[in-house]
């Protein structure tokens, strides 16, 4: 399964993964952490103009998929956290939109 292929769904009435697909989808993600119920990951810039471009940028598909991470914006730094909230846990939507992100630097 490419996840930069596939679409977010609605996440109404969505179930969080089993452990197995979570480990699986996880392996797939380098850096990526999963904390609690969030997929988690710091990604290092040169300057403040880098971090903004990628925030931006990040913006930008959290838009286009309607699934929007929790961020802390730093000078050289941003830490970007998915969690799919309705469904208490992780789902696919979140390892689709951190594929997504990790496309950004190059790294998918």
């Amino acid at each position: 399964m490419n996840l930069l292929d596939l679409k977010c769904e609605a996440q109404h009435g969505m179930s969080p993964l089993a452990d197995t697909t979570r480990a699986q989808l996880l392996s797939t993600l380098p850096g990526w952490q999963v904390e609690g119920i969030e997929l988690v990951k710091t990604f290092a810039f040169a300057d403040y103009y880098k971090t903004m471009a990628f925030v931006n940028a990040l913006a930008w598909i959290a838009h286009q998929e309607d699934h929007h991470p929790d961020m802390s914006v730093h000078y050289n730094r941003a830490v970007v956290r998915f969690s799919t909230h309705d469904a208490g846990g992780l789902t696919l939507n979140d390892f689709i939109c951190a594929a997504k992100t990790e496309a950004l630097q190059g790294r998918a």
